[in-house]
């Protein structure tokens, strides 16, 4: 039965084998002594013996069966001298027996041994096969020397990473191990490579080495190999069993990461930072070679170089920065600015930074520090701050109101002042409208201005153009203000805006000014009409009444001697030339009045159309203001210039424009004047039209002295139409719809001008 079914059996029921002997050793003893005492011989004790021998084995059972040999020889020789007693014949009965037991038992057992060792045999061969297939299939380099060195094996990954085996290690005049560190291994790590093995090889202590193993390619990779030495059971080296794994790529980025510390180190100490780190125990990692040796230290631990630090800190910022580091134990990173005191002397301001490193649980394993020196940038935020604070003052300061805007056009910032007058901030107004600015301008600009100021205002944002206009302002109390804003837009490097700068005067004082400057005026020009309009009657009167004086008594003395009698006819005639030249004498005077009115072509120049409305408007607008008119101009694109005499034209306009004011407005909201100009055919149309009542004699408006205004006089339009019509032109007037009146005039485009006519511009 194998050994093992054996042991199975002894161990049922739960005792030993050594149990169960010393268990059936105790009952034979107690067989053998009824046997002795009841029978009166000794065969009882025979189970006994044979359950001893059963029990040992090996070397105890040969000598056991020695010992029996000699005790059965005792048992016959006593026989011999002593006698046959039964006693003695039991006894070498018994030993006689157990003999026969034991040869018994031996034969069972080298049989036993035979086939055990047969089977062991087996075993050991198919365990080498599969240690054998263990060994070649490990992904690594195994290998085993004799105990004088000599390679014995390669296992097939060595096999096939040096190309050979090792039985092409045979060279003669060679051992195996010069051949193989001659072939594989690395000219440069030779030499070591064979002392620290040869040392191995001769102390038995473990060998370990790094070098170099060419492949059978030819390139070289880096090795480390490891043997120990197997021993017999007298302490004798029998073999090497070694290990070699491929340790080139940890060996080059281990390289790569010594040359990255060391071209990270070279750049810590050359850059004007200082470095330090440190374990959450406190333990001093890292300082830099910098900081170092401005504190005068060679090394340090954590604690020193805490303690020398502080003493480097100015007096008034040692509170802030030693409060700042207690804040270490929150683990949350922090900075701190202060001043430092530096070798040469004086301080200079630093930026402290200090950030905590965690692993994956979130736990810190490491503090990091960098000491940034700020002292320039400082000085310069201190300059900038200087300077802004500077110009805040300057703004608010100004008598004016300032203001800033997005490139958008959202209100960004508004001066002191101009808060204080429109009696609100910035953000107040948000989401009242769709965005800032339509609330703010609904809040702040009159409301018979918004559409124009939002009008211009977007076209300069659009367009990128200035914004320049007169508006009136809501003030905080809700009186409106009269003042004129001024927008430019400020640009970038590459002109793209970045955001619009403006400014509101306040001209509500000016512009009544105005008003009552322009009253003034007109009623200057007036009195100066009237002076004038009487000096050149006073001269006319002068200059005609001489020879109309000459005339009536010329034709007094004609008369009286044509009626006396006789009729002196001679006489009469002579009185009658005199006549005659004293009606020249007024022609002439006439005419020199009429020189007075005349205007030469030369004045008339190319002109642009657009330029003289917009000259005309201008010249107009406060009034259209005073009276509560809104002047809306709409001229055509590219228009092209015309010869004239830009002074008459203008003087057309303004006075169709100053008549479509003084018509007033009939009907509901507020008063329109439009002015239209636009290209016709081969001539240029311009139409003024009013909201007034309209024109009750529109045929007789251009007839000379024809006027339906009290003080008026008659010679405005019908001089217009001279002018209109010397340049080529014509003016008529139409009846607006749905009321109203509308003056239009044409000027060709490239014709010749003619001299207005001196019939009209005499009666002027």
């Amino acid at each position: 039965m194998p050994r093992n079914t054996m042991q199975s059996v002894t161990r049922l029921g739960g005792l030993s084998r050594r149990q169960r002997v010393v268990l059936a050793i105790a009952l034979g003893l107690s067989l053998g002594v009824v046997v002795l005492v009841f029978a009166g011989t000794t065969l009882g004790f025979l189970p006994v013996v044979a359950t001893v021998l059963v029990s040992v084995r090996g070397r105890i059972l040969r000598r056991m069966q020695f010992g029996i040999v000699a005790a059965l020889l005792s048992c016959v020789l006593a026989m011999i001298f002593v006698g046959h007693e039964p006693g003695v014949i039991d006894v070498s009965l018994l030993f006689g027996a157990s003999l026969c037991l034991a040869l018994a038992l031996k034969c069972v057992s080298a049989g036993e041994s035979i086939g055990q060792a047969r089977d062991a045999a087996a075993v050991l061969r198919d365990g080498e096969v599969d240690l054998l297939e263990i060994v070649n299939s490990v992904p690594s380099n195994l290998w085993r020397l004799g105990p004088d060195g000599e390679p014995t094996f390669f296992n097939r990954p060595m096999v096939e990473f040096l190309g050979i085996d090792v039985d092409a290690l045979d060279q003669p005049g060679a051992s195996r191990l010069d051949a193989m560190i001659h072939l594989a291994v690395h000219s440069d790590d030779r030499a070591r490579f064979r002392a620290e093995l040869v040392q191995s090889i001769s102390t038995g202590q473990a060998f370990s080495a790094d070098y170099r193993l060419r492949r059978h390619d030819g390139i070289y990779r880096w090795m480390s190999s490891r043997a120990a030495a197997l021993h017999d059971h007298n302490g004798r080296i029998v073999q090497w069993s070694g290990l070699c794994l491929d340790i080139d790529d940890q060996v080059r980025t281990e390289e790569a990461l010594k040359r990255s510390e060391w071209h990270l180190q070279q750049l810590i100490d050359v850059i004007p930072v200082h470095v330090c780190s440190w374990t959450p125990e406190g333990e001093l990692l890292y300082v830099s070679r910098r900081y170092l040796d401005e504190l005068g230290l060679s090394t340090a631990n954590l604690a020193e170089l805490v303690k020398t630090a502080l003493q480097y800190v100015h007096p008034r910022d040692v509170g802030i920065v030693g409060a700042v580091l207690r804040g270490i134990e929150n683990g949350e990173a922090f900075s701190v600015k202060y001043r430092r005191r530096i070798p040469g002397g004086g301080y200079r301001w630093t930026d402290g930074r200090f950030e905590p490193l965690r692993d994956g649980n979130g736990h810190i394993t490491e503090w990091f520090g960098l000491l940034i020196d700020v002292d320039d940038e400082m000085a310069v935020q201190e300059g900038l701050r200087e300077s802004e604070r500077a110009l805040r003052e300057l703004v608010e300061t100004l008598p004016t109101m300032i203001y800033c805007a997005t490139p958008e056009g959202m209100p960004i910032y508004r001066s002191r002042k101009l808060q204080e007058f429109l009696g609100f901030g910035i953000e107040d107004k948000d989401g009242i409208r769709e965005s800032r600015l339509e609330g703010t301008l609904d809040a702040i600009i009159h409301p018979d201005d918004l559409d124009l100021v939002r009008q211009r205002y977007g076209h300069s944002l659009r367009s990128g153009e200035p914004y320049v206009m007169k508006h009136r302002l809501r003030r905080y109390d809700g009186k409106y203000r009269w003042v004129e804003t001024r927008t430019a837009p400020m640009r970038d490097a590459e002109g793209t805006i970045v955001q619009w700068n403006g400014v509101c005067v306040d001209i509500d004082d000016w512009m009544r000014d105005q008003e009552q400057l322009g009253l003034a005026q007109r009623n200057l020009e007036r009195a100066s009409q009237a002076a004038s309009l009487a000096e050149l009657t006073a001269s006319i009167a002068h200059e005609v009444g001489q020879p109309l004086a000459a005339i009536v008594s010329s034709a007094d003395a004609s008369q009286r001697w044509l009626t006396a009698d006789p009729p002196n006819v001679e006489r009469a005639l002579k009185a009658l030339e005199r006549v005659v030249r004293s009606a020249e004498t007024t022609t002439d005077v006439f005419k020199r009045v009429r020189a007075l009115f005349k205007h030469s072509n030369e004045a008339r120049q190319p002109s642009s159309i657009e330029r003289v409305i917009s000259s005309a408007r201008e010249l107009l607008v406060e009034e259209a203001v005073r009276r509560n008119v809104l002047l809306d101009v709409t001229i055509e694109p590219n228009l092209p210039s015309i010869s004239l005499d830009r002074v008459q034209i203008q003087q057309v306009l303004v006075n169709l424009i100053r008549n479509g004011l003084e018509a007033g407005h009939n009907g509901a909201g507020r008063a329109r004047l439009s002015i239209d100009a636009r290209r016709e055919g081969d001539a240029v149309r311009v139409e003024v039209r009013d909201s007034g009542p309209g024109l009750a004699f529109a045929e007789r408006v251009f007839e000379p002295f024809f006027t339906t205004k009290s003080d008026g006089m008659g010679m405005g339009l019908a001089i217009c139409k001279s002018i209109v019509e010397a340049h080529g032109g014509r003016l008529w007037a139409e009846k607006a719809e749905p009321t109203g009146a509308a003056f239009v005039f044409t000027l060709p485009l490239g014709l010749a001008v003619s001299e207005p006519k001196q019939e009209l511009l005499g009666q002027a």
